[in-house]
């Protein structure tokens, strides 16, 4: 079926399928690591690309290919690739678009890892990195180069919820000829669409959001221009980052349902956020649904839903998050996020560690952050958990950090 008009829950079940000679209803998973060609001609026609067809799976595969197709249908793109791991899509991206000599800018409030590989490997092999508060688009102008090649936006960002104005940043970036690369996985396209607002790729932990079941790692690209995609699925081949198909198929299966998943979780968001403001025994809150979050009118601009991530403060500091993270039950104390079930995480002893305390404190991570997932279950149930972890919180702990 071609789904190029078709809506987005119709693009989300049928987009990249194609008719199985058996009559499957659903993809098949192609298990298998090598094709077989009719005979020599055929094999050396794909090869040299002059015959469309499958070689071996780490440079394709049918039941990948669905995926990368759905995927790209999904942000409007040229074309999708999926790869091992988010972390995998990180790297690619790098790897593909600068050069020993090129300076990157990046959100400071990124997802630690994809600041920690830079930092700790790529500055190694000669490539400068500058990481700014990106939701200031002056920021962004300072920081810019003659040797800028990349602009790699988180947004919003991780931990902070943050969030950068994709198309004036851009609209910034390709005034200097920058290619743009926008971390999508806090929002996914069903609630954000940067190719649409000017980036020039899109990137996606499929572990999060997209899969939403927390079984699977996985990572994507999506790319704008047919010659951009060219290159940076080159590498992804050249370096063995692929999908495998299995993989595949278990976020072809869990995507079908991205609409509905994020639909209840944003909803129960919304009311565990006037929960948490409300709360006497919380300091601060960050949901971009909340109309005293700072940049509510921005989340309105290029959001279509306001996601259900959530980030706040426990008045206590460090060891008050930390009473109310052992009181949790019905959350789970765990990293990742997007996933039907509700998690619960400390950034600055977690997902975030890695980096110093200058950077954390410099990208707005602070001691006292805690990182909050809204799942599927009954949101009274969120809320009760939420309440009761809190009531274990000493007023005196509160009291004694106020003082000092």
């Amino acid at each position: 079926m071609n789904t190029k008009d078709k809506g987005f829950n119709t693009k989300l079940i049928h987009a990249g399928d194609f008719e199985d000679e058996f009559g499957a209803a659903v993809t098949p998973i192609y298990q298998t690591s090598t094709f077989s060609f009719k005979n020599a001609q055929h094999g050396a026609d794909l090869f040299a690309g002059k015959e469309k067809g499958y070689i071996y799976s780490r440079i394709s595969n049918p039941t990948i290919q669905v995926l990368e197709d759905k995927l790209a249908s999904l942000e409007n793109g040229f074309g999708g690739i999926a790869l091992s791991s988010g972390m995998a899509a990180v790297t690619t991206a790098y790897t593909a678009l600068l050069k020993q000599g090129d300076h990157m800018i990046s959100t400071g409030a990124v997802y630690g890892p994809s600041r920690g590989v830079m930092e700790s490997i790529f500055n190694d092999f000669g490539i400068e990195s500058s990481y700014v508060d990106t939701s200031n688009l002056d920021n962004i102008r300072k920081a810019i180069k003659p040797n800028t090649k990349m602009l790699y936006i988180e947004t919003p960002a991780n931990p902070t919820i943050q969030l950068t104005d994709i198309k004036r940043a851009s609209e910034i970036a390709h005034e200097h000829n920058i290619i743009v690369v926008v971390d999508n996985t806090f929002s996914s396209p069903y609630l954000q669409m940067p190719l649409d607002l000017g980036a020039d790729i899109v990137l996606h932990s499929l572990t999060k959001f997209i899969n939403g079941h927390a079984d699977i790692v996985g990572g994507a690209l999506i790319v704008k221009e047919e010659a951009l995609y060219k290159k940076v699925r080159k590498t992804m081949v050249m370096m063995g980052g692929n999908m495998d198909p299995h993989q595949a198929y278990m976020v072809i299966r869990g995507v079908k349902t991205l609409s509905l998943r994020i639909d209840k979780a944003q909803a129960s968001a919304m009311k565990v956020a006037e929960f948490l403001e409300n709360h006497p025994k919380i300091a601060w809150i960050k949901y971009p649904g909340l109309k005293s979050f700072a940049q509510y009118d921005l989340a309105k601009e290029q959001m279509s839903g306001f996601g259900s991530m959530i980030s706040f403060g426990v008045k206590g500091g460090h060891d008050a998050g930390v009473t109310m993270m052992n009181n949790v039950k019905l959350a789970l104390l765990a990293v990742s996020l997007g996933g039907v079930e509700t998690l619960i995480q400390h950034p600055a002893s977690m997902t975030h560690a890695g980096l110093s305390a200058e950077a954390r404190e410099a990208a707005g991570i602070s001691d006292e952050l805690v990182r909050f997932s809204v799942g599927i279950e009954d949101v009274e149930d969120i809320i009760a958990d939420l309440n009761d972890a809190l009531e274990e919180i000493k007023v005196d702990l509160i009291e004694e950090v106020a003082l000092n």
